[in-house]
């Protein structure tokens, strides 16, 4: 089973865990485990699942391989999983488009006002379009009593998995990337859509033909976690926290209303953790990490790393602000400071990257 362990303290945690509660350290893999083999699709052969009784429904979820969704799409192979969905990618059969379905969780599709919610806002994450943000296609439900999502199938890498290979990058490196981010939200924001759930995991690396790097922001309107919450909410009375939701905001964590500053905040964090490997907030456990972003400040980028410039460090600290309406208003204004802004003179990447966000 794979473990990954804190290079700081030794201490070792499960394969989801990414950050030492203990000291805020990057988790580094001690064990891989070999990923099972996917069988090819059977050759001119197209299997088509007979509906399964309601019992059978997370089997059916998780074993979509080769099969017919929905009478519209052919699945080809499973891509990943976790605790609320399937994704796999899948051929449209009518038009041949390659896709990827990201199918809910059983457990998540039994609960009507979630089913509700996810309606609502995949509705409204249908109106991005934007290089930077994968929209999503189609909200759709099977006979069978399936609900999928249907997106544009992006072939690249996730940040998460590019920092845990490479480390801390580069300032260029970092900056573009953080300026096409910043791009996808403004776009969204701009519809009065706010993420709500941004971290490394949810940005894909997609390679253009050119050699660069497209940095896409995924999962707009999906449902989000509710154990998280639920956790949070109980922090006061019980002081156990499940779990580590290293981005949320000081006002996700109290539960109020949530706007584009949000967004900014854990965009901030994220950029610390690409440029130092580590999160700008320290605690021995989880618990005192949250209360951290609550009453503290976070951790100055050239303390963590020397090399980093000034005008960097005053970027990220302004967007980690406790307090709303002390962050930029708009991911544009983050995104222009993290380029330099009136420093740079209106040269170098915030001239080279202006365009992106036309």
């Amino acid at each position: 089973m794979s473990e990954r362990r804190c290079p700081k303290c030794g201490s070792v945690f499960g394969e989801t865990a990414r950050f030492c509660p203990k000291d805020g350290n990057m988790l580094v893999e001690v064990q891989s485990r070999p990923k099972p083999a996917t069988p090819p699709p059977a050759a001119n052969k197209t299997a088509v699942r007979t509906p399964l009784p309601r019992s059978t429904t997370l089997d059916r979820a998780s074993t979509l391989s080769n099969q017919i969704l929905d009478a519209r799409y052919q699945v080809v192979n499973k891509l990943g999983e976790g605790g609320m969905s399937y994704v796999y990618l899948a051929k449209e059969v009518s038009s041949g488009d390659v896709v990827a379905i990201k199918v809910l969780s059983p457990k998540l599709a039994t609960d009507r006002s979630s089913v509700e919610r996810l309606r609502r806002e995949a509705g409204l994450a249908m109106r991005l379009d934007h290089p930077n943000v994968c929209r999503i296609l189609r909200l759709g439900e099977s006979e069978d009593g399936l609900i999928y999502l249907v997106m544009p199938y992006l072939k690249g890498e996730l940040l998460s998995d590019r920092e845990m290979r490479d480390g801390p990058m580069d300032v260029e490196t970092g900056v573009r990337l953080l300026l096409q981010i910043c791009a996808g939200l403004h776009h969204a924001h701009e519809l009065h859509i706010v993420h709500r759930d941004l971290k490394p995991e949810n940005i894909m690396l997609v390679g253009e033909d050119d050699g660069t790097e497209r940095a896409v922001i995924m999962d707009f309107g999906l449902a989000k976690e509710r154990r998280a919450d639920g956790a949070i909410q109980k922090l006061t009375a019980t002081g156990i926290i499940l779990g580590t939701p290293e981005f949320m905001s000081p006002e996700q964590i109290r539960g109020k209303p949530l706007d584009a500053r949000s967004d900014i905040y854990a965009l901030g964090i994220m950029a610390f953790e690409m440029f130092t490997g580590k999160l700008p907030f320290q605690g021995r456990n989880a618990q005192e990490m949250m209360i951290a972003r609550l009453r503290g400040t976070p951790t100055p980028l050239r303390q963590a790393r020397s090399d980093m410039p000034a005008y960097l460090e005053k970027a990220l600290l302004k967007s980690m602000a406790t307090d709303p309406n002390d962050r930029y208003g708009t991911a544009l204004e983050f995104g222009q400071a993290l380029a330099g802004g009136e420093e740079s003179g209106g040269g170098g990447l915030l001239g080279k990257l202006k365009g992106k966000f036309s």
